[in-house]
């Protein structure tokens, strides 16, 4: 099957995007009006930040995969003039963080000493309940999860009040939903939120979140650089505060499990589980919507390439031939939506971890206070994205009868 890559069949965009873009065209190409460029993007960071120089190497080298990947950028992603500002942004800022992290590891040694101790992770396909269960963990008065402002900003520098980086996060968080109306329906992003793991890692210029913003096929995420960025950046968030578990999340740790493990032995994991005819489709159409953000190409995987089935039959049989630690539980979709104080009280059981009343209590609160469909309905099908309901039924069998999966209709 070919690669879809014509979108705007699927979506329009705001006529304020589209005069924004139309500025690139006039100066013939969005790259004349806005560069990026490694060595100024460096030089700018520097600038920016008082001259700060020291960027750090506790995650390996991470100059090289900066320069190959704006290089990347600028030879596949055919990023619009909107597209090349979100991405600039994030790159400079990527830097700043990385030096402004780096002068507080200097200035307080003992942030390289703090553990990371059982923290609760979160992993499975889009559409499968991850996101309403990471914000129903977060709400244990003794687990914490990292909030987007402070993953964004975890140093504070000028004006650095926690207000101040709230607001200045929301660029990289509620902006998208500006850019792209339909992206609210699938993922509400918002600075006070807790915020997944790709983002954290952004600035390690490794992990999954710059693939996911732009096609960049000869790009190689360097996924060990990624966990060493990603402790490093808890061990500044925790460093002089009350001690937490965390609670993290991204589909992507189905990819790394073993690296997962390696970074913190004691970590229990959470899989989550949906019928794949509501979650694999649903990877692509994300997918979709992400790049089409930044992109007027947004090439795409074939149906099937962009999910998460094959991995996910892939670790149910290493599980079954105990590959893996005995430290993974089961969250299945239906019964998180049935009851959702049941079935988190289910996981902690299974984790050795009390479940407080006052935690069951903030569940039933969060759930009753929060609007059901508040930014519309993710809408798919998967005819509409390329996939055989039949056939894709008939390659997920032997992970929906391991695990005991409903299907959906």
């Amino acid at each position: 099957m070919p690669k879809i890559k014509d979108l705007s069949q699927h979506y329009t965009r705001p006529d304020w995007v589209r005069r924004i873009n139309a500025m690139g065209d006039s100066v013939g190409g969005s790259e004349n009006l806005i560069p990026l460029d490694s060595d100024s993007l460096l030089d700018e960071a520097r600038k920016s930040t008082g001259g700060l120089d020291d960027f750090g190497d506790f995650d390996g080298d991470w100059q090289s995969r900066f320069v190959s990947l704006v290089s990347e950028i600028e030879s596949t992603g055919q990023l619009h003039a909107l597209g090349r500002l979100m991405t600039r942004q994030e790159l400079l800022r990527g830097l700043r963080t990385r030096l402004l992290l780096t002068e507080a590891r200097k200035a307080s040694p003992a942030i390289e000493n703090e553990l990371i101790t059982a923290p609760m992770v979160i992993t499975g396909p889009p559409r499968s309940g991850t996101s309403i269960l990471f914000e129903l963990l977060t709400l244990d008065p003794n687990a914490r999860g990292p909030l987007a402002w402070e993953v964004l900003h975890p140093v504070p520098f000028g004006e650095g009040s926690p207000a101040a980086r709230q607001t200045m996060s929301e660029c990289e968080q509620e902006f998208w939903a500006d850019v792209q109306p339909e992206f609210a329906s699938i993922h509400e992003l918002r600075s006070d939120l807790p915020v997944e793991c790709v983002t954290l890692t952004l600035p390690g210029f490794s992990g999954g979140h710059w693939p996911m913003i732009a096609n960049i096929p000869n790009w190689v995420p360097d996924y060990p650089a990624t966990m060493d960025y990603h402790r490093a950046l808890l061990q500044t968030l925790q460093h002089n505060q009350s001690p937490q578990t965390w609670i993290l999340k991204t589909p992507l740790y189905l990819v790394f499990i073993d690296l997962l493990f390696a970074t913190y032995p004691d970590a229990w994991v959470i899989h989550t589980h949906r019928d794949p005819l509501k979650t694999e489709p649903s990877s692509l159409s994300t997918l979709a919507t992400v790049r089409w953000e930044r992109s007027d190409s947004a090439e795409l995987p074939e149906a099937g390439g962009a999910g998460l089935g094959d991995m996910m039959i892939h670790l149910a049989n290493r599980r079954s031939a105990g590959e893996l630690p005995d430290r993974i539980v089961d969250s299945h979709f239906k019964e998180l939506m049935a009851d959702p104080v049941a079935a988190v009280e289910k996981l902690y059981g299974r984790m050795n971890r009390p479940f407080l009343g006052e935690h069951a209590d903030a569940i039933r609160h969060y759930i009753e206070s929060k609007p059901k469909g508040k930014f519309g309905k993710h809408k798919y099908s998967a005819e509409e994205w390329g996939f055989d309901p039949a056939a894709l039924r008939k390659k997920m069998l032997p992970y929906t009868d391991h695990y005991g999966i409903t299907l959906e209709e």
